[in-house]
């Protein structure tokens, strides 16, 4: 996806994963001339190599280690501890003088959280030693497509390249700076040091698309549920969601809405309660393994209440993807695909104000990136 967003102007030199359903993927959709599947660790010294500098490495590693809902051993675990993998890569290219122009880094919000920040200024001081500048951002992807999915994004250059003064600004722009990345940066005083930038993105357009226009009532791939299983979805609300239901039943609307099993700590224990929204926008979309639940069309429409699982198609819209994108047959391989991905208009709106300015301020025509 994030190949997908940055566009036909750009070539791709080398495209990695160890995850063979998403090789055979990606595979499908962009050819397998430039493809090599395997952990990251182990590249071979040929694949890196590319006849010059490349100019842009972009890392979206595992974050099962990261991310809230993870297990929390940072860049010390197995997952995403792939990032020191790709760093490795990336000092192998230093040591031949082709390290790339730029790197982005790409994870859940959780990454400024984990192991209380450390992890975070971890990554931070990494690139610093290894000769680059670097700022961070968190876009919310819900400002392109109707999905609410924060991410963290580092963009870092290197320190001896060109930063135009317009690219950056004296202090963060408060809407790509949530609170958490906020209180990171008042910690420590970022603006007086060489190696960060804050930098300048522009506020993308109003979105105007909304959940709703993405449903497909005929969807592929998927069945309605039996009017017992929607009925077993409505007891496991709790009073606050049952009345959200209630009410769009009393606006005499048709409303479509999505829904996420979640295991809840109350007075009486663990409970999985359905917590459902009709705000017009889905939920994160997540990967159906390691417990999380897939998440579910709601659509009320009088006394009438129908739901099943989202659709791949649809899971594939919410993250941006064109119609033609092919997906893989299974269900669970196509949801995870889009659960574990970027939102591509998020790549292509870094790209536009970011990534390509940065590299035409180098004096560069071609685009390349690994």
């Amino acid at each position: 996806m994030a190949r997908a967003g940055l566009g036909f102007r750009w070539e791709c030199v080398l495209a990695n994963d160890s995850d063979p359903k998403k090789v055979a993927s990606y595979a499908e959709n962009w050819g397998c001339d430039h493809l090599h599947h395997g952990d990251v660790w182990h590249l071979p010294e040929e694949t890196l190599m590319t006849g010059r500098g490349t100019d842009l490495a972009w890392a979206s590693f595992p974050c099962q280690d990261l991310s809230l809902a993870g297990n929390q051993r940072g860049l010390d675990g197995r997952k995403s501890g792939a990032f020191w993998g790709f760093w490795k890569q990336m000092v192998k290219l230093r040591e031949l003088r082709q390290h790339p122009t730029l790197i982005v880094l790409e994870n859940v919000y959780g990454t400024l959280s984990s192991n209380n920040g450390r992890d975070f200024y971890e990554i931070l001081n990494t690139l610093r030693d290894g000769g680059y500048r670097s700022g961070a951002l968190v876009i919310d992807a819900v400002h392109f497509v109707p999905q609410s999915r924060p991410r963290l994004f580092i963009i870092a250059i290197r320190e001896e390249c060109i930063v135009p003064a317009k690219m950056s600004l004296q202090s963060p722009l408060p809407f790509w700076t949530p609170l958490g990345l906020a209180s990171h940066l008042q910690q420590v005083d970022f603006a007086t040091r060489k190696d960060w930038i804050s930098w300048r993105l522009p506020l993308p357009q109003s979105r105007v698309q909304t959940f709703a226009d993405i449903v497909d009532e005929s969807a592929c791939g998927v069945t309605w549920h039996t009017a017992a299983e929607t009925e077993t979805l409505l007891k496991m609300m709790s009073p606050v969601h049952l009345n959200k239901i209630r009410a769009v039943q009393l606006s005499g609307r048709k409303c479509i809405g999505t829904l996420y099993k979640r295991t809840r700590h109350e007075a009486t224990g663990r409970s999985q309660r359905a917590e459902v929204r009709f705000d017009d926008v889905a939920g994160c979309l997540r990967t159906p393994g390691g417990g999380s639940s897939r998440q579910t069309v709601v659509i009320v429409e009088g006394s009438s209440i129908y739901s099943r699982l989202l659709s791949p198609r649809e899971a594939a819209r919410l993250m941006g993807l064109p119609e033609s994108y092919k997906l893989p047959n299974k269900y669970n391989d196509a949801y995870k695909l889009a659960g574990d991905g970027v939102v591509v208009p998020v790549v292509r709106h870094l790209a536009e104000y970011i990534l390509e300015p940065l590299i035409a301020a180098q004096g560069n025509q071609q685009l390349q990136v690994a």
